[in-house]
C-alpha cells in the first residue's frame, strides 16, 4: 500500500528435487504462524515491549521485523536486547525486511553487513528485500541488473550463514511485452541462493495466480505473506479468511511452493488492531495450518 512504500523510501530502506525428498518437505504447523510486525507499525515505536508481548499472547510463534538500521535499531532496542525480548516471549524472528536499495545502486556492502550482524544476533535465517525504489526498476534491463545484485548480496549472506529473499508488491508484474520483472528475477537469480517471499495479496491483486507460479518455479517460495483482500475494495486489506482470496486452495500447494514460514500481514484495520490480528491468527491456525 502507499503508506508502506512511503515508509520504506523514508527509511532508506529447492528446487523440484527437494520436493521429492520427504525429509525436506514442509508440513505446515500450527506452531509456525507468524506476523510481519509492519502490521503494528503505529503501535511498535510507542511500546515495543508491550506490542511483542501482545503478539505472543495472541498465539504467534514467529515475527518478521522491518525497518532496522544502525541508527534506529529495532525500535530503539539493539539486536541483543531485541533478541532477549523475543526469548522472553517465546518468539523467534526467522526473517527481517531490510532496505537494499543502496547495495543495488552502488554495490556498497557496508549497510548489508550491518543487517547481517543484527540478523545473526537475533537468530534470523533470511535477509529479505522488501521493496525496490522506482529508479531501480524502469524496464526489464533494470530487473536484470537488480537480479545480478541480488545474487551478489545472497553470496555475502551465505558466507555469514544467512539466506537472501525478495518480497514482491505488484509493480514486479507490470507487463513489458510478454514478460515482467518478476519473471526476470525468477530466471536471472540463482535458485540455490535467492529465495522469494510471496505476498499473496499483491500477486492476486496484480491479476496473477500464486499456484501457477508455484508450478512454474517449485520450491522457490519458502515464505509467504498471508494478507487478505477486502471483498468490496480490492485496494485495502481485511482479516484473513474474511476477504476474497482463496487461501485454502493456495495452502494446499504449500509443499510445492517450498513453504517454511507464513506471516500474517495487514496494512489497514477496520477494528482494533489486536482484535484483528487475533481473528486472522485463529483463521490461519485452525483453517490453513495442519494441527499435526
Amino acid at each position: 500500500m502507499n503508506s508502506r512504500r512511503t515508509f520504506i523510501k523514508q527509511t532508506g530502506l529447492a528446487a523440484a528435487g527437494v520436493l521429492l525428498m520427504p525429509s525436506l518437505a514442509f508440513k505446515p504447523s500450527k506452531k509456525k504462524v507468524g506476523i510481519q510486525l509492519y502490521s503494528l507499525r503505529e503501535q511498535l515505536p510507542k511500546d515495543v515491549k508491550g506490542v511483542i508481548r501482545k503478539v505472543a499472547q495472541t498465539g504467534f510463534k514467529e515475527v518478521e521485523t522491518y525497518g532496522y538500521s544502525v541508527k534506529d535499531k529495532f525500535w530503539g532496542l539493539d539486536a541483543k536486547a531485541f533478541k532477549a525480548l523475543l526469548d522472553e516471549n517465546d518468539l523467534s524472528a526467522p526473517s527481517g525486511h531490510y532496505g537494499m536499495d543502496e547495495f543495488i545502486k552502488s554495490g556498497n556492502a557496508e549497510e548489508l553487513k550491518s543487517y547481517i550482524e543484527a540478523a545473526n544476533i537475533v537468530g534470523g535465517k533470511y535477509i529479505t528485500v522488501p521493496w525496490l525504489g522506482e529508479p531501480l526498476r524502469a524496464n526489464l534491463d533494470d530487473f536484470k541488473k537488480v537480479s545480478a545484485k541480488l545474487n551478489q548480496a545472497a553470496e555475502i549472506c551465505k558466507a555469514s550463514g544467512l539466506k537472501l529473499a525478495y518480497h514482491n508488491h505488484d509493480f514486479e508484474f507490470h507487463p513489458y511485452g510478454d514478460s515482467n520483472g518478476y519473471q526476470v528475477m525468477l530466471k536471472e537469480t540463482d535458485p540455490n541462493l535467492v529465495h522469494f517471499e510471496m505476498d499473496l495479496y499483491w500477486v492476486v491483486r496484480s491479476g496473477n495466480d500464486p499456484v501457477k507460479l508455484f508450478e512454474a518455479h517449485p520450491g522457490r517460495f519458502p515464505m509467504w505473506h498471508v494478507k487478505d483482500m477486502d471483498k468490496v475494495n480490492s485496494h485495502i486489506n481485511t482479516e484473513a479468511g474474511s476477504g476474497s482470496i482463496d487461501f485454502k486452495a493456495i495452502f494446499k500447494e504449500a509443499k510445492l511452493a517450498g513453504l517454511k514460514h507464513a506471516f500474517l500481514e495487514q496494512e489497514n484495520f477496520a477494528m482494533d488492531p489486536y482484535a484483528s490480528i487475533k481473528k486472522s491468527y485463529n483463521y490461519i491456525s485452525t483453517e490453513l495450518m495442519s494441527k499435526d
